[in-house]
């Protein structure tokens, strides 16, 4: 069901490339946030999932928000010259590592129905056997990744996979929409690891990458078991209840803290309303498909207006088109950005409580030491390796804090400014054909006029 196999080819050298790798026989991905768009699916409305169906996952929609006056003064004050203008500051950095997930399929087998994606990596780095891989990864494999990360990791912000819902409307089960929604979000799953400077060389991002499908389930056995699993989330919870318990936090992590909290509520909200948006230009669009037709069936019965009315349904159908044209900007730019960050904002709010937890053991020791005469030799070095457990988290925590607020920033902006083009071009297309109606219905009844003013 997932074969894989190894490609050999020369080395790469890193060259400079946008928002994520690629390989050679896929297409390069362009930055966080933007999408090619396909015609719009119908409005997004969550139905009930079954948890036993693990493939019927999609991503649906992508902190704090950009600052206001980001154009230049000096930039033409057009709007469309403004966006053309405005440039993001890309860091220089050479590549050296390229995934690509593409190429789904469909397995049928008499228990299940799952879908299974080629993932081809290219890489120059000397720690992989060969400069080339190809394997078929289903969603499984990438949680698995995702919660070994975690494991690994526990104050680094790993990024969001799809989530375990069906959008009512917006795709159907294994329909090839869904399935390329869902290709887009693990594609860039993959590649925000890749471009993270300490997940990169994990060990088990590289297996995942690399290993035969029975490497990868041997690999998988090698872990954490069910009751391990279990007591880390009973831990995580009990700390989440026992939460303000934390002595001394430092003053940055309460601001991180409260930062997020406003964060969430906003981006959520952001989120609601977009996709309440939609589905009101869903409906909008809908309603046009309808309009336009009826007003050349009238010209069946109005000789006199046949002109006009056969006018009017032209510009009703463009400005159809249009409308189609703006939503797919919508479903396919805006609504994923926005989504991905109400994601990323729980798995923050996760990152922080498993910080705090660490602290809270180091406390719990430094209680039990002044309150115990004996095994002080062994308290002592428990909170010695604490100290340096609790260090290590804050340092981590500090450095992925600052990189994903850049990098949230960039996302936002950018996905912001795709949906000021998108809104410009709609409006002044739709806006020129209209005019063109117009000028053409004045001409017309000028020259009436003159034709009934001559003896």
């Amino acid at each position: 069901m997932e074969a894989e196999s190894r490609v050999p080819g020369p080395p790469l050298s890193g060259s400079p490339a946008g928002g994520g790798g690629g390989a050679a026989a896929a297409p390069q991905p362009g930055p966080p946030g933007a999408a090619r768009a396909p015609p719009p699916p119908a409005s997004p409305e969550e139905l009930a999932f079954d948890d036993e169906e693990e493939d019927l996952e999609v991503f649906s929609k992508d902190t704090s928000l950009t600052e206001a006056n980001s154009f230049s003064p000096l930039i033409p004050t057009s709007p469309s010259s403004m966006i053309n203008q405005y440039k993001f500051e890309d860091e220089p950095e050479l590549k050296d590592l390229f995934i690509t997930v593409d190429d789904p399929e469909s397995h049928i087998t008499a228990i299940e129905t799952f879908i299974t994606y080629r993932v081809v990596t290219k890489t120059s780095r000397g720690e992989f056997d060969s400069s080339e891989y190809e394997v078929r990864r289903r969603y499984q494999d990438f949680l698995w990744l995702k919660s070994r990360l975690e494991e690994a990791h526990p104050t680094l912000i790993i990024p969001p996979l799809p989530e375990k819902f069906i959008m009512k409307g917006m795709v159907e089960r294994f329909s090839d929409e869904f399935i390329e929604t869902r290709r887009k979000a693990l594609h860039k799953f993959l590649n925000r690891i890749a471009e993270h400077p300490t997940l990169t060389f994990n060990e088990d991002f590289k297996i995942f990458l690399t290993a035969q499908a029975w490497e990868l389930s041997s690999h998988k056995k090698q872990g954490p078991g069910l009751f391990s699993r279990m007591g880390q989330t009973v831990r995580a919870v009990a700390s989440s209840v026992i939460g303000g318990g934390v002595k001394d936090r430092p003053d940055m992590f309460t601001d991180i803290n409260d930062y997020m909290e406003t964060f969430n509520q906003k981006i959520n909200l952001i989120d609601k309303i977009c996709q309440r948006i939609y589905k009101e230009e869903r409906g909008y669009y809908c309603e046009m498909k309808e309009y336009g037709p009826i007003h050349t069936l009238w010209c069946a019965s109005e000789e006199d207006l046949v002109d006009s009315l056969k006018g009017v349904a032209s510009c009703i159908d463009k400005c159809c088109k249009a409308t189609e044209n703006r939503m797919a900007g919508l479903s396919e730019n805006l609504l994923p950005a926005l989504h991905e960050y109400v994601l990323y904002g729980e798995i923050l709010t996760g990152v922080l409580k498993r910080r705090d937890q660490i602290q809270a053991d180091l406390d719990s020791k430094v209680d039990a030491l002044s309150n115990k005469k004996t095994e002080k030799d062994l308290l002592t070095e428990e909170i010695g390796n604490l100290e340096d457990k609790v260090e290590c988290a804050n340092n981590a925590l500090k450095a992925d804090w600052d990189r994903w607020k850049q990098n949230m920033q960039h996302d936002m902006k950018t996905a912001f400014l795709n949906v000021a083009e998108n809104n410009i071009h709609y409006y002044e297309q739709c806006l020129a054909t209209w005019e063109s109606f117009l000028t053409s219905q004045t001409v017309d009844l000028h020259l009436g006029e003159d034709s009934e003013d001559k003896p």
